[in-house]
């Protein structure tokens, strides 16, 4: 005797492959956030880190460093933002290694999913974690004395930029979660790009400090733009070319990163 399982009534829901691809990688994204909320130590020790710097800079270097006409605790909350910002996407280099060498993709092709919505689904995560990091560092900025003058339109501009920031450097991070060979590879990686960019920028001392080299680099590269931005919408001073520029930095490399990253990782599920 044959016993009928499939029920002819029930007919398999027919949508693009765009509407898979955002409705897997929702749900993937979901489960990176779900591990955010059920471990916050994740979400408080990248808070953690920039907030240590944050106090450092604020109360044992800044008394040392000359900011002009606005005070040092107003100039450094934009680059610490920044920081946190870049520091916090290592998530992405780290969770997406952890996926790969325990063997958690190689499930995940077993399953009718799309192929990018992992990559995707890590991103947005740490877009979420990224916000609410953000949240926490403004936070402790306003206890230690930060006065901004930024209007609605400001903060909407600063909250925008946030966040193509985060992707931008988010996908940056998939790329070396794709390249690197083990999980202890994938913790370190991320710091050798990071802390270039973070530091030979305008984020804790303004770049007309620096010799000509560093300065020449650091008044050119995409945090720099994007620290100034932020720094201008805050506390009112001009924003010059950094506002498009910022902008045109991250919308680039998305552009690049986001093949790159979705390459990289079909050359790896294909093994």
């Amino acid at each position: 005797m044959t016993t009928r399982f499939i029920n002819d009534d029930v007919k398999p829901e027919s949508h693009s492959r765009l509407f898979w691809l955002i409705s897997d990688s929702w749900v993937l994204a979901k489960r990176s956030i779900r591990h955010i909320t059920r471990n916050l130590d994740q979400l408080f020790s990248v808070a953690l880190f920039p907030i240590m710097f944050f106090l450092l800079f604020r109360y044992v270097f800044g008394g040392a460093i000359d900011t002009g006409s606005i005070s040092y605790v107003n100039f450094l909350v934009a680059g610490i933002f920044v920081q946190m910002l870049a520091f916090g996407a290592n998530y992405t280099t780290m969770n997406l290694a952890i996926d790969l060498q325990r063997g958690i993709v190689n499930r995940f092709k077993s399953l009718p999913i799309s192929r990018s919505a992992l990559l995707i689904g890590h991103v947005g995560a740490d877009l979420v974690r990224n916000m609410m990091t953000g949240l926490i560092v403004i936070g402790v900025s306003f206890l230690v004395g930060f006065q901004p003058v930024a209007g609605v339109i400001d903060w909407i501009l600063i909250f925008v930029l946030a966040a193509l920031f985060s992707l931008a450097i988010s996908w940056i991070s998939a790329v070396m979660g794709l390249i690197v060979k083990s999980i202890e590879a994938a913790q370190w990686t991320g710091f050798i790009v990071i802390f270039p960019l973070t530091f030979v920028s305008s984020a804790f001392v303004p770049t007309e400090t620096m010799p000509y080299a560093l300065r020449l680099f650091a008044e050119n590269q995409p945090l720099t733009h994007v620290i100034e931005a932020i720094r201008s919408w805050l506390v009112g001073t001009p924003v010059g070319d950094s506002g498009w520029l910022a902008f045109a930095w991250c919308i680039g490399i998305i552009i690049v990163t986001v093949p790159t990253a979705s390459w990289l990782f079909k050359r790896q599920t294909l093994r």
